[in-house]
């Protein structure tokens, strides 16, 4: 069924990272919000981090939009799918033509804008400049034909007249201001090495965002943001039925130390027939009783302490894996399967499937990736093409020569060599990320659990 769908919608973009593009969508999303709407919040490219933010503010998850991870067919119905809400408001990345190279818009933030065919607000950082600011934002409407820009916000302004000579500069543009934020270190979000600090760690960290949210929709035109995302073309939206009718249920590992999802790849799994249960490698003994894990990334390196301590979980995972249960893990996951997590001073023994030990570098690992299936998993058939990403600090040692990989990197680093997707009895754990939608993978993992539940 084909129906025409008007979903208000805005982008935050930025000239560059590091302008204040999480704390302000939070806080035009807090602004819509106490003005009576109800807002879908999306993050345009693969973070998993700077969407925790935005789902405390908003109350609804906020899903990922990333062409080259999805594909473009998958941002569209992804977006289609979750905006159900009275306004969408996404947040864009890096800046706003940065993409998978210098020689296209691939994969950036106004590429998805493109995709989406959203107006797109534009956030400076003022705090080194003042009549200079407008050639900056000249350059951003007018370096691609159709910037999508209809609207600017100034962030770190240092005086009055600091901003009357920035509005006066901007002023030929006949582009509106949609809002004057002073400088102010009490706006600053905490980070750490992988960037901002998820909210599901620290409770104190919800209650600041939102305090922060709150001052600076003061800056803000809401409404004058609100018109704009009002005055977002339509789109032709088909409708998809989901599977409801579970087959297997599939263990999923969530708490402080594993939080690094797609919510769209739960949606995907479900509608192949997965019923999903969550649990926590931290605190619970043992998994859930299902047919298949899924361990995703995070800061196990950070709560290692804490691992280390759960034996009870550790050996009846490694025991899991032994029967042959289906294991999908990325990225933290991976690290929690070796045999240890080596973070500063300390060495956290951990579950050991993979003969490996796990140490933390300081040099991040930050890629978009591309590879192919070698050997048969759980998720894909030998010449699969895989499209992910990679986005850690850490690194494996002590490799066997001998060990078992399913992916080989044309794009990206992986495990070793240009291998990723280490293999050991019905488990896969890489450093890839995968958006499972953008292939069979859910339909394949599920494939196997069943499998594995009728023996």
């Amino acid at each position: 069924m084909i129906r025409k769908n008007k979903i208000p919608r805005i982008l935050i973009a930025g000239v560059t990272s590091g302008v204040g593009k999480t704390s302000i969508t939070c806080s035009i999303i807090h602004g819509m919000i106490d003005n009576g709407y109800s807002v879908q919040p999306f993050k345009v490219g693969p973070d998993y981090i700077d969407p925790t933010y935005l789902s405390a503010i908003s109350g609804n998850n906020a899903r990922n939009l990333d062409s080259w991870i999805m594909g473009k067919e998958a941002v569209v119905q992804s977006f289609l799918k979750n905006s159900n809400s009275e306004i969408s408001v996404i947040e864009g990345v890096m800046g706003f033509y940065d993409g998978f190279s210098g020689t296209s818009n691939f994969s950036s933030t106004h590429h998805i804008a493109s995709i989406l065919q959203a107006p797109v607000i534009l956030v400076l950082d003022a705090s080194k400049t003042a009549r200079s600011i407008a050639a900056t934002a000249l350059g951003y409407t007018k370096f691609h034909r159709n910037s999508r820009i209809v609207g600017f916000i100034l962030n770190k302004i240092g005086s009055k007249k600091h901003e009357e000579m920035c509005r006066g500069a901007l002023s030929s543009l006949k582009i509106p201001i949609l809002g004057i934020i002073p400088k102010n270190s009490e706006f600053d979000i905490q980070s750490r090495h992988l960037g901002l600090i998820p909210v599901i760690e620290q409770n104190e960290l919800k209650q600041k965002i939102k305090k922060i949210a709150k001052k600076i929709s003061g800056y803000l035109d809401i409404d004058g943001i609100i018109s704009a995302a009002k005055q977002a073309s339509p789109f032709l939206q088909a409708s998809k039925e989901l599977q409801t009718r579970y087959r297997v249920k599939i263990g999923v590992a969530l708490d402080k130390s594993f939080n690094f999802y797609y919510y769209d790849n739960f949606d995907a799994l479900r509608r192949e027939g997965a019923k999903i249960e969550f649990f926590s490698p931290i605190s619970d003994p043992v998994p859930p009783k299902c047919d298949g894990l899924y361990i995703g990334g995070g800061f196990p390196e950070v709560l290692g302490q804490l691992l280390t301590k759960n034996h009870t979980m550790k050996k009846s995972i490694k025991s899991l894996a032994e029967q042959g249960m289906p294991i999908y893990a990325e990225c933290g996951g991976l690290m929690y399967l070796t045999k240890s997590i080596e973070y500063g001073d300390k060495k956290y023994s951990t579950v050991g499937l993979f003969d490996a030990e796990t140490t933390m570098e300081k040099k991040m690992t930050l890629n978009y990736t591309k590879a192919q299936v070698i050997s048969d998993c759980i998720v894909a058939k030998k010449s699969t093409k895989l499209f992910g990403h990679e986005f850690h600090y850490s690194e494996l040692k002590s490799i066997p020569k001998d060990s078992k990989f399913a992916y080989e990197l044309s794009i990206g680093v992986g495990i070793n060599g240009k291998k990723d997707g280490l293999l050991e009895y019905n488990t896969l754990a890489s450093y890839m990320h995968l958006y499972f939608d953008r292939n069979n993978y859910p339909y394949n993992f599920v494939k196997n659990c069943i499998k594995f539940s009728a023996r």
